[in-house]
């Protein structure tokens, strides 16, 4: 194992005092429970996410104008606990009550249902909204149902807006359920990643083999095939998320995301294809990031995320954003 690392026990502490200190104008940290929040709070409502670390820049890289008001890290691929997840909420409350944004893990949904237990004990009022984009599974090995994955972001950048306009608690929930509704993704990999402390890649894949349906902790895919061009894969995972769902005749977002070692280039060659794949099929493109949003560590691989998007999601979208991993005018 090769990593830019002092003990693996301190990885995920000197990482978040490397991001408060490198954007400082904007986050600080909360000593003691894993929180980046945002310097100033906003007068309107919370935007809490978070979930195990190892998914850089999510979810501290967007915290800040427009997203979200706090994140909460936990051990790499761990859930954050719930004395950890109050903290988030307490740091982004301004009183007009805080929605949690949840990936479909099974420790994650536990652990912030619990904080927001003890959130409305305190007099804050909350609500939760649960992410499941993933079509390459029904059911996995951490969830019942469909995991989430990169769609997260689509709610953390829609979702934000809402608040940041000034739309009550429960619009903002609604909009967030919108978002969730209209988001499929599905993600691929060239070579697994290694955790840290466990100091080993978490399955094989030989040199001539990609895995199909990965998921973002470590998981093999739900099959392996031999490696593909890059169109041949786009095709693979833009024909499963439009099984899934009736995009046709619509207007998308789309995220090409990379899952920590596939170089921008690559991730542009698989976007190239994606959008000639969406246009035979009659979908409109209406906005594209290509990227590197919520990482796998080093995992070698790409996921594609899809929104469909009507008048009300499109203002959202386009509302403007000043984050670390995010900024848009």
């Amino acid at each position: 194992m090769k990593k830019l690392i002092n003990k693996t026990q301190d990885v995920v502490e000197e990482m978040l005092q490397g991001i408060a200190l490198a954007h400082s104008d904007r986050v600080k940290r909360i000593e003691g429970f894993n929180v980046i929040a945002r310097n100033e709070k906003g007068n309107k409502v919370g935007l809490v996410s978070g979930g195990g670390s190892g998914h850089e820049p999510s979810h501290a890289g967007f915290v800040g104008q427009g997203m979200l008001d706090a994140a909460v890290a936990g051990n790499v691929f761990a859930s954050p606990s719930p004395d950890q997840i109050i903290e988030g909420i307490k740091a982004a409350d301004n009183g007009k009550g805080v929605l949690l944004v949840v990936k479909n893990y099974s420790g994650d949904i536990m652990n912030f249902e619990m904080a927001a237990e003890l959130a409305e004990m305190e007099g804050i009022e909350t609500r939760t909204i649960v992410v499941n984009d993933d079509v390459a599974v029904e059911d996995s090995t951490y969830t019942t149902g469909r995991r989430g994955i990169i769609g997260t972001v689509f709610v953390h950048k829609i979702a934000g807006a809402a608040a940041q306009k000034g739309l009550n608690l429960d619009e903002v929930k609604r909009i967030a359920d919108k978002v969730v509704d209209n988001v499929r993704s599905m993600g691929m990999s060239l070579t697994p990643c290694i955790i840290p402390e466990v100091g080993k890649p978490g399955f094989e894949l030989k040199d001539n083999e990609m895995g199909i349906g990965i998921g973002i902790h470590g998981e093999p895919g739900v099959a392996v095939s031999e490696i593909k061009t890059a169109d041949e894969t786009a095709e693979i995972l833009v024909n499963k998320i439009l099984e899934d769902k009736d995009y046709c005749k619509s207007e998308v977002g789309i995220i090409i995301n990379g899952l920590g070692a596939t170089p921008l280039m690559e991730l542009y060659i698989v976007n190239r294809k994606v959008q000639e794949l969406l246009k035979e099929k009659n979908i409109k493109v209406y906005k594209t990031y290509v990227g590197n949003y919520m990482t796998a560590l080093e995992m070698a691989g790409f996921n594609i995320s899809l929104i469909k998007l009507d008048d009300e999601l499109k203002e959202l979208l386009d509302y403007p954003c000043n984050t670390p991993a995010l900024v848009q005018i």
